[in-house]
């Protein structure tokens, strides 16, 4: 049995509620996807087999059956009622790809299965990311292409402040550094990585429409040891109070998502595992490129 940091059943449990409206409401994970997916610029083989990792309902799916038409992309996720949405969203008139109901950290896929892996904000959920590195560079075939996505640890800065100010209690997830990120890369084998951020500011007039936002999605608190049961009124309250100290002059309450993209190869049969000129287990993460977006 794998142990997680987060409760998976609760995460499971939390996106297949939000599976019928996500797609609606889920605006900066669409974004997020659209500049993810022109990471695949840097494909020159058109792929064969493509595994789209917690797919969600699967719009990233279509877009990459729509680019590699002779392509197989089977769309895994945790949970099942996103599986539902996705199959329902591919239509009837072209050809459905396949659903996998699994965990990424236990993919159920023999080794060089795929010569694609795509995964947009997942890794969020998953606490030991080398480890994940390692399943998706198996299930790579050799000189097979890795893009993913994830938050960083400024994501929701404002909201974690605000309910450090009221309990000791985990209420946002922290998210993954992205010399992590890099570091499980190079042990992974990954050829070649490359590594970008960016940074998006949502707004709201209140606090609590956020927090309805991040329910709404299925992105709550998955911690294990998140304190259980409803929030009571008064920590509540206090929360909200607290994150007035972040309104802006035109009277809006921000919340940043620090956004991490990367993308990388699998080597090829005897070919060195290199970046620049270095061999990567002895290449620092200052090496690998990153790029910045203002």
């Amino acid at each position: 049995m794998i142990s997680s940091t987060f409760d998976l059943q609760h995460v499971r449990r939390s996106f297949g509620r939000a599976a019928t409206a996500y797609g609606e409401r889920a605006v900066l994970q669409h974004e997020v996807e659209a500049r993810l997916l022109e990471r695949l610029d840097y494909v020159t083989t058109p792929p064969s087999r493509i595994l789209d990792v917690g797919c969600g309902p699967g719009t990233a799916s279509r877009s990459l059956k729509k680019r590699w038409p002779k392509a197989q992309v089977v769309a895994l996720d945790l949970a099942l009622p996103m599986l539902r949405v996705a199959k329902r969203s591919a239509g009837l008139w072209r050809p459905r790809h396949a659903t996998v109901c699994a965990d990424t950290r236990a993919l159920p896929f023999a080794p060089g299965s795929f010569d694609l892996v795509f995964s947009n904000l997942c890794m969020q959920w998953i606490e030991e990311i080398p480890a994940l590195m390692a399943q998706w560079r198996n299930v790579l075939a050799p000189g097979g292409f890795l893009a993913c996505s994830s938050f960083g640890p400024q994501t929701l800065h404002e909201l974690r402040s605000a309910f450090a100010s009221v309990d000791a209690a985990p209420h946002v997830s922290d998210f993954t550094p992205i010399q992590h990120i890099g570091d499980a890369m190079l042990a992974g084998g990954f050829r070649d990585p490359v590594l970008d951020t960016d940074r998006f500011t949502l707004t709201y007039p209140k606090a609590i429409d956020l927090m309805r936002d991040l329910q709404g999605i299925g992105a709550g608190n998955a911690v294990v040891d998140r304190r259980r049961g409803l929030t009571g009124k008064s920590r509540l309250a206090g929360a909200i109070a607290a994150y007035e100290i972040f309104r802006r002059p035109d009277g809006l309450l921000p919340a940043t998502y620090e956004v991490f993209y990367a993308h990388g190869y699998a080597p090829e049969p005897g070919q060195p595992v290199r970046s620049g000129g270095g061999d990567l287990a002895a290449v620092p993460l200052s090496r690998i490129p990153i790029r910045r977006k203002q």
